[in-house]
């Protein structure tokens, strides 16, 4: 083989490599928001 030959080899290999690494997911956390909010008191039926 060709040094030109086992350079590009060598590079796309690496790169194949580095493509299939598994990442890192990142995790978030949300506070979901309420559905519907409590009544308000008004004192209409004191």
């Amino acid at each position: 083989m060709s040094k030109a030959y086992k350079s590009l080899l060598a590079l796309s290999l690496v790169t194949f490599i580095t493509a299939c690494a598994q990442q890192e997911e990142e995790f978030v956390v949300v506070d979901p928001e309420p559905i519907s909010t409590e009544p308000v008191y008004t004192g209409k039926y004191k």
